[in-house]
């Protein structure tokens, strides 16, 4: 989705906007985020994580069936987030991510995997055109097996160089969300890939609060913090979850560019926007098997 700590989205605006799980339609257009004081100390400062739970490819019998409440992933649905980010100068620079769930799969490290396309905008450029792979396991935990994150600089393509695939080239799969997140539970790996320097950890700061975005009100949200030991000065990207919908909201603690991003569309689109997509992360992963080693030793995604 987002490595684990970026997204990507866009908005088909012909699409209608559907109901959201946990969200209070009284409220749909508050305009103010309500969200309860969370200590940043919360987040565990060790110089790396371990995982929760052992990856065995045996546990994942509905692999490409990720319902869990914090983050379900229904092929067609898509996901626009808009914020903002600041450069080395200061300056303020609008986002815009867009997440697509596809109807795509790929077999990655023994485990089919559902392939979402995800789409990252700098002030109205696109910057980053990424193809994620994750999936459920038996207990409801949804993981992190890899992702080909294309960059881009003034809209042309200058290279995939933070691509890593989970059981290659020592690249370790982690968990996204866990099945039952609770407060007190151990920091945990999200995903690791040592040939780029790669690693991210999660844990679990707080849960049942309420908070309020641009797009809707939501109750007994889920707040993780996630970190990169390998980059201490980067801070904790804090993310929101709400249950039946997923990430609604980032925010960043400590971190220099202060990302921030909202929840501000949700859509599920129909059969021809949902094959425009397939096509676009077919045409990427075809783009991935000539520039990447590591992608080169996948099989293709169905």
């Amino acid at each position: 989705m987002l490595n684990m700590r970026r997204l990507s989205i866009t908005l088909i605006s012909a699409l209608t906007v559907l109901p959201l799980v946990g969200a209070n339609p009284a409220q749909a257009s508050a305009p103010a985020s309500v969200i309860s004081t969370i200590d940043a100390s919360n987040a565990t400062r060790s110089p790396s994580c371990a995982t929760a739970t052992a990856f065995d490819p045996r546990n994942f019998s509905r692999s490409t069936v990720i319902d869990n409440q914090w983050l379900p992933l229904r092929p067609g649905m898509q996901f626009t987030f808009d914020g903002t980010t600041t450069d080395d100068e200061g300056t303020v620079i609008p986002r815009r991510v867009v997440l697509t769930i596809t109807d795509l799969t790929k077999v990655i490290n023994g485990v089919r995997t559902v392939v979402l396309w995800d789409r990252d905008f700098s002030d109205g450029q696109l910057i980053e055109s990424e193809l994620a792979f994750q999936a459920q396991d038996n207990t409801g935990s949804v993981w992190n097996l890899g992702e080909y994150p294309e960059e881009y600089e003034k809209n042309k393509f200058v290279g995939a160089p933070s691509t890593w695939i989970a059981g290659l080239n020592q690249a370790k799969a982690g968990i996204h969300m866990l099945a039952q997140p609770r407060v007190g539970t151990p920091e945990y790996l999200q995903g690791s890939a040592p040939d780029i320097d790669f690693l991210d950890c999660g844990k679990v700061s707080q849960t049942g609060i309420r908070v309020c975005t641009k797009l809707a009100c939501y109750n007994n949200v889920l707040v993780v913090d996630e970190r990169s030991p390998l980059e201490p000065d980067s801070g904790i990207q804090r993310k929101f979850y709400a249950p039946g919908v997923g990430n609604i909201k980032i925010t960043a603690v400590d971190d220099p560019e202060g990302e921030t991003l909202e929840l501000v569309g949700v859509v599920r689109l129909n059969s021809k926007d949902l094959a425009t997509a397939r096509k676009a992360a077919l045409k990427l992963e075809k783009r991935a098997y000539k520039v990447s080693d590591v992608y080169s030793q996948t099989p293709p995604a169905s």
